[in-house]
């Protein structure tokens, strides 16, 4: 492995042009999930993709998902439990590593936000911040998600502040808690 991130088989052109389908990958993701176009959304995603979310239901448990199929239905309820809402994700700042020329995984900073309308009829809305950990593998031509953990720094909101329960990873970014 270099020192850029990459095995050294891996050519620069290569190695660039990964790094923009990766990219354009996360972007797509970003946008689907805000879209609600869930079918677009999950084809981004190898079947046997896993997702560990930290603090994302209403009463902020953890929720994992082990397969694409699954993360999808799990989407669909939140979407549900959260009625009238809208969000907006936009994740940056990427730190892509390549493990081989077809496997790669990336920490996205990220900043999402959102409107809701709560129970009461009143309107909400919430800030967060945190960091995507992710791989990918590159499959059938395609670079396609098999694992996120999503990692909630603080929000902050209609209903108060959030604060850190845990710190920012280091090295460990990629070891299951």
């Amino acid at each position: 492995m270099s020192k850029k991130g990459r095995p050294k088989d891996m050519s620069d052109i290569e190695w660039l042009v990964a790094l923009e389908e990766i990219r354009q990958l996360k972007a797509r993701r970003d946008r689907y999930v805000d879209a609600g176009d869930l079918e677009a959304y999950e084809a981004l995603h190898a079947p046997d993709h896993q997702s560990h979310h930290a603090h994302t239901t209403t009463d902020h448990s953890a929720v994992q998902w082990n397969s694409a199929a699954e993360m999808i239905e799990g989407l669909r309820k939140i979407k549900s439990e959260r009625g009238d809402s809208r969000s907006c994700h936009h994740s940056y700042d990427a730190e892509i590593i390549f493990d081989t020329r077809t496997k790669a995984r990336g920490v996205w900073a990220m900043t999402a936000g959102g409107v809701h309308r709560k129970e009461d009829g009143s309107e909400g809305w919430g800030i967060t911040f945190g960091y995507y950990y992710e791989t990918y593998e590159r499959r059938d031509g395609e670079w396609v998600f098999t694992q996120r953990r999503w990692h909630r720094y603080f929000a902050m909101g209609s209903d108060g502040v959030v604060f850190p329960t845990q710190p920012v990873k280091g090295p460990d970014a990629f070891v299951q808690e």
